[in-house]
């Protein structure tokens, strides 16, 4: 009888402990809309950074440099997957560059990330290929897709 007693203490415990850490977790994973708006616009400084390269080159003001352009595509790739769950609700009313368009047209904001992101993925692609005029051609088209983007939902500089 004894150890019946203590198996339902040990498992009244472990239950409390499991039911903490789910409360917890949940109090880890709301982030505040500051920090959602800090780590989005770090995420785009970064795609910057690599993209500036890139578009050098089509440009013809930085030699083309078929490496770079494939180690930036590939960074490219990661980064355009960084920045939209920063997009929040919450975020609306924090200092940015966003416009209100980006929370009251959500399906039309998504719909162009998802296509600066095929972009980004057809430019991983073609930089494997090796064909200069290609690589060239795919990053006009990721430029073509952030300039748009740009264009409806960010703040002109």
């Amino acid at each position: 009888m004894e150890e019946s007693h203590m198996r339902r203490k040990v498992l009244a415990g472990v239950l409390s402990v499991m039911l903490c850490a789910g409360f917890s977790a949940s109090a880890f994973s709301q982030v505040k809309p500051q920090v959602l708006v800090k780590q989005r616009q770090a995420a785009m400084t970064l795609q910057g950074k690599y993209f500036g390269p890139l578009y050098g080159m089509v440009q013809g003001k930085v030699p083309y440099n078929a490496e770079v352009a494939a180690r930036n595509a590939a960074y490219l790739d990661a980064l355009s997957k960084m920045p939209w769950d920063g997009f929040e609700a919450s975020t609306a009313s924090e200092k940015s560059e966003a416009l209100p368009a980006v929370f009251s047209e959500p399906d039309k904001f998504k719909k162009a990330a998802e296509e600066m992101q095929a972009a980004v993925a057809k430019l991983v692609s073609e930089s494997k290929s090796g064909n200069e005029a290609s690589i060239k051609a795919a990053i006009g088209a990721v430029g073509k897709t952030c300039g748009g983007c740009h264009d409806h939902y960010r703040m002109k500089m």
